[in-house]
């Protein structure tokens, strides 16, 4: 069961749920009724996708979600580490792959592949990326309240659509207390990411951030300054941002 959405006039729209499953449930009814409504319209949709715990509950379900033409969307990734084997378990396009884009029949899936040269795979994704417009986002917010891998200060300007980026260590401690590293020495550097002004360009953003290790996050992100030092309050500026918590992550905002 959900509780009553936070009441307010402007973006983002704010819903907590009971439990991190429901919070995910919900996340994937309002993704799959978006993706419907734009299917009736257009002839296709193009979606990006992050990487992260964070977002397991919600793909778990939005696989579930029935009467979407999958073979009518097209899927991109985020982001994704720089250095870490091809096939390793870490990278994100490895942990999408078996999330979500093996499980559907998607029309097409493109993955960041940093390869030797990160720069170049980062201007080539980028020309992917802009081929059409971005339909939606699918995004969480990191502890540090970064947005991607764009960790703060961002740029809230940046001309770029895709960039490498040096993570900094509250970001990568993340990866380590959410499970997905061993020590913090194993957790890559660098990275490529799509920028605050490309995800902003999307017409629709759904962002789910679910447990206690995100509140602080969540407050700066929807009731602190608009600021590059939280990246996540750019969703605020966002005219169809939908924002999906559970009573861990949203347990600091105020009435």
């Amino acid at each position: 069961m959900l509780i009553p959405e936070i009441s307010s006039n402007k973006a983002p729209v704010v819903h907590i749920a009971e439990s991190r499953r429901a919070m995910g449930q919900a996340a994937a009814a309002g993704i799959a009724r978006e993706i419907r409504t734009r299917l009736d319209q257009q002839p296709g949709v193009r979606m990006v996708f992050a990487a992260a715990p964070s977002q397991s509950e919600m793909l778990a379900a939005l696989v579930e979600e029935e009467n979407i033409s999958w073979d009518r969307v097209t899927a991109f990734q985020m982001d994704e580490y720089i250095g870490l084997p091809a096939g390793s378990p870490q990278r994100f396009g490895v942990w999408l792959q078996k999330a979500i884009f093996e499980q559907l029949p998607f029309e097409a899936v493109f993955l960041m592949e940093p390869g030797e040269n990160p720069a170049q795979a980062a201007g080539a994704y980028a020309v992917r990326l802009n081929e059409a417009s971005i339909d939606i986002v699918c995004c969480g917010v990191g502890v540090n309240g970064h947005l991607a891998f764009n960790d703060p200060p961002a740029d809230f300007e940046d001309p770029l659509t895709v960039k490498l980026v040096e993570l900094d260590a509250k970001c990568r401690q993340q990866q380590v207390d959410d499970q997905c590293f061993e020590a913090l020495s194993e957790v890559p550097m660098h990275a490529l990411t799509m920028t605050i002004p490309a995800l902003l360009a999307a017409e629709a953003i759904f962002c789910t951030v679910p447990g206690a290790l995100k509140r602080d996050a969540v407050r700066c992100a929807l009731q602190g300054p608009i600021d590059s030092a939280c990246p996540a309050s750019a969703l605020r500026l966002h005219p169809r941002c939908s924002i999906y918590l559970d009573l861990e992550s949203a347990a600091d905002l105020s009435e």
